[in-house]
């Protein structure tokens, strides 16, 4: 009976693996691919246009195999959570933070307030704040801006009768959605042409277009997901699923009337996020001062609400301790591309997806780079790092094919932006959610799909039309 109940909990892994398993599955990986795919290097230039270090196209050769054995493999783990030091320290902050904010009950009662005013209108509010998370991606680029949020929209979801998958979607996926059909993102658009010499935000309203039809399409996926759940809540993908966290964390709790107090930490709360967005627009902000900006207005938020200073850190720490799982497996993420980068096979994995579409004509080539870039994306998680790594290589390569260097931006820009909810990579955006990757790889693989027809159908539109300036 004994071995029988061990084999059945092995197997009932294998159907339901921890992130932890996915990620170290795919580390495994990446070092057996450094002993099958030759070691191989582009030569790097800073770009003039951008200042930066980018790829020579016409660099590419081999060089001595360079191959990761499971010592080095092993090493890549420390390795790459020492290389995401910023951001591991974000998400720790961030969670501590919002956890101290939450627990002057402001959150709580602001969202119980808003449930009863918006009760027979909830799909009014979740199209708003869909659309709103929507724009924080397509303009400013948010990615890891918008995990404060996450448990947040969460508790309101569950207030309104949805599941967590729901919040999780009017949050991250309309800013992953927001993000692929970006306008106006600095850190993708904004690097990429500055790499391939074009007008600064240049293309703008064939961009607009683009988001338009992005947005329509998340839209339909989230409502018809959070009707369905609303109407019959075994539909919901986690039903069922025992999770990681307490459920009891995502609930609102009745902390009774909407203070003066709760309004005044609010009133901070609001002046944070105004303060995040003119850092991150005006000077550039990342993490370090984000989180430095997070810390210092969760003190005063602290002390406004009431606390003692004993009392601040206590809730900082709380909500750090509950974002471990999510925090560190960033760590074991970056892992995969420093085992990649020390066997020398990246820019092999480069070059080998750049040369299928050479000699196709310029429509299907232009939508075989937003394919590659796709693929792409699974090794180069970074929007501004692909670019870097493969603008230099596609827009000369735009410019043998025939394909105008704008229709080359845009290719990028999907295929940076649309995996970016799919690859495993992002499974510690899940953990804020307590959402199990392999549930959400089945359910979230439909809009992706969806996504991806539609940035095949635009990019070949884009040149058809000779989306330019050039």
């Amino acid at each position: 009976m004994t071995s029988s109940g061990k084999k059945g909990s092995f197997l009932e892994g294998l159907k339901k693996p921890n992130g932890y398993v996915i990620i170290f599955t795919l580390i495994l990986t990446a070092m057996i691919l450094t002993w099958l795919i030759p070691s191989g290097s582009y030569e790097r230039v800073v770009d003039e246009a951008s200042g930066r270090t980018v790829v020579d196209a016409e660099s590419f050769k081999l060089v001595e195999d360079k191959t990761v054995n499971i010592f080095g493999m092993l090493k890549a783990i420390p390795k790459g959570i020492s290389a995401s030091g910023g951001i591991i320290a974000f998400i720790f902050i961030i969670s501590g933070s919002v956890e101290v904010i939450r627990g002057t009950g402001a959150l709580d009662a602001v969202i119980i307030h808003l449930v009863e005013k918006m009760k027979g209108k909830d799909t009014i509010l979740l199209v708003l704040v869909t659309i709103i998370f929507t724009l924080l991606g397509a303009v400013f680029g948010f990615a890891e801006e918008t995990i404060p949020f996450i448990p947040l929209v969460i508790s309101m979801c569950l207030a309104l009768g949805y599941d967590r998958v729901v919040g999780f979607h009017v949050v991250r996926t309309a800013a992953w959605v927001g993000f692929a059909g970006a306008f106006l993102n600095p850190f993708t658009i904004g690097v990429a042409q500055s790499i391939a010499e074009l007008p600064m935000f240049s293309g703008l309203l064939f961009r607009i277009i683009c988001y338009v039809v992005f947005l329509v399409i998340g839209l339909w996926f989230i409502l018809s997901y959070a009707k369905k759940v609303k109407k019959d809540p075994t539909k919901s993908i986690i039903y069922g699923y025992e999770g990681d966290k307490d459920a009891r964390d995502f609930e609102i709790k009745d902390v009774g009337e909407f203070t003066a107090r709760h309004k005044l930490v609010l009133v901070v709360f609001a002046l944070n996020i105004i303060f995040l967005i003119f850092g991150v627009i005006k000077y550039g902000w990342y993490t370090t001062e984000l989180s430095a900006l997070f810390l210092g207005f969760a003190m005063v938020a602290g002390f406004v609400g009431g606390f003692s200073p004993n009392e601040i850190f206590r809730y900082l720490t709380k909500g750090m301790s509950g974002v471990t799982f999510g925090a560190l497996i960033v760590g074991f993420a970056r892992a995969i591309v420093i085992i990649l980068e020390e066997g020398m096979i990246l820019d092999t994995i480069v070059f080998g997806l750049s040369q299928p579409i050479m000699g196709l004509s310029s429509s299907i080539a232009a939508a075989g780079m937003f394919i590659i870039q796709s693929f792409i994306n699974f090794f180069i998680g970074s929007g501004s790092g692909q670019a870097a790594a493969t603008m230099p290589i596609m827009i000369p390569l735009s410019d043998v094919l025939g394909i105008t260097r704008q229709t080359a931006v845009l290719a990028f820009q999907f295929g940076d932006g649309i995996t970016n909810m799919l690859w495993p990579a992002m499974i510690y955006y899940l953990a804020f959610a307590d959402i199990p990757y392999n549930a959400w790889f089945k359910h979230i693989l439909k809009l992706t799909v969806i996504l991806t027809v539609a940035g095949i159908i635009l990019v070949s539109v884009a040149q058809m039309i000779s989306y330019g300036p050039f």
